[in-house]
């Protein structure tokens, strides 16, 4: 379990990581969009689907590639509302009640794709590393399902841990809820943790 001065440090990535997602976002939507990481948790993997909403959402799921140890993922969750809200921004639309369609999936894999790869690269750049997304992989489901299914994997045999990020988006005309968890092996973690330290030395 990580101490309060190591989870600083991951709000002050998460944070960073999050002002050059939104920055990215906001050119793509062509919208001032500010992004913050009000709360920050580590977590059991096994109770990830207690921390978020059980309404349809749509889950974005990247391997992280590069220069880290053990390697690890990452997982963009937005509920159902907060994806029409992207898509219809980005699609120029104004339809809030309205079923998910493969435009939407395809929308959301291009803005997981950029929030994700935005995140990465400022994280990458703070630690003086090279972390890279995969491309990515999309589940619309409700979140305790989604979870089941994910983290039955065999990849995730070796992750007993989740960061949670919650992050909030704000626009002029959205307010767009999501969370991005940082699903590391324990080596990553540890190693991510000590380059933070010593940054923070």
């Amino acid at each position: 379990m990580l101490n309060s001065q190591q989870l600083d440090a991951l709000r002050e990535l998460g944070n960073i990581g999050a002002a050059h997602a939104a920055t990215t976002l906001s050119t793509m939507l062509m919208s001032n969009i500010e992004m913050e990481v009000p709360e920050i948790d580590v977590l059991d993997i096994g109770k990830v689907h207690e921390h978020v909403g059980d309404e349809l959402s749509a889950m974005v799921l990247f391997e992280i590639n590069g220069e880290v140890s053990g390697g690890g993922y990452v997982l963009l969750h937005i509920p159902k509302n907060s994806v029409i809200r992207l898509t219809n921004a980005m699609l120029g639309m104004s339809e809030p009640d309205r079923d998910l369609t493969e435009m939407d999936q395809s929308a959301l894999l291009e803005i997981g794709n950029i929030m994700v790869s935005a995140f990465l690269d400022a994280t990458a750049t703070l630690l003086n590393i090279i972390m890279l997304p995969s491309p990515p992989s999309l589940v619309i489901d409700m979140p305790h399902a989604a979870f089941q299914s994910i983290l039955a994997m065999q990849e995730f045999a070796d992750i007993n841990e989740v960061v949670l990020f919650r992050t909030e988006l704000h626009s002029d005309q959205h307010k767009i809820t999501s969370n991005l968890f940082l699903l590391p092996n324990k080596p990553m973690l540890d190693e991510i943790v000590r380059m933070l330290e010593n940054l923070m030395k």
